[in-house]
């Protein structure tokens, strides 16, 4: 991906999180949710739910970054839309695997996979 692109798409993540935000903000008041027990709370559950999947978006590009073949990157896209954390933190805990006892921590931000 390159730069503009990803001010794109980051950018269209905050444009629409902050207008359903304020749109939920004008149906009920954030205190007041009590989850899908009644009506009302359906609006910040929708919030919350896209934040969370906009939070797995924002993992995605870490991910297709870091792998260079499609496969791996469909079917990591895949598991994190599905999965959500739990797929997440395997593809991490895979990451760290995969370093050398040698190699720092960081390389797993930044080094790509071969």
């Amino acid at each position: 991906m390159n730069r503009t692109a990803l001010r794109i798409l980051f950018g269209a993540i905050f444009l629409s999180l902050f207008a359903y935000t304020t749109y939920a903000s004008t149906r009920q008041a954030i205190f007041d949710w009590q989850g899908l027990v009644s009506e009302p709370d359906k609006w910040w559950t929708l919030a919350t739910l896209m934040d969370a999947y906009y939070g797995f978006l924002t993992f995605y590009v870490w991910v297709f970054y870091k792998e260079l073949r499609w496969l791996p990157r469909v079917a990591w896209f895949i598991a994190i839309m599905l999965l959500g954390n739990m797929a997440m933190s395997v593809y991490v805990l895979r990451q760290i695997a995969k370093l050398r006892d040698d190699e720092p921590v960081e390389h797993i931000l930044i080094q790509r996979n071969a």
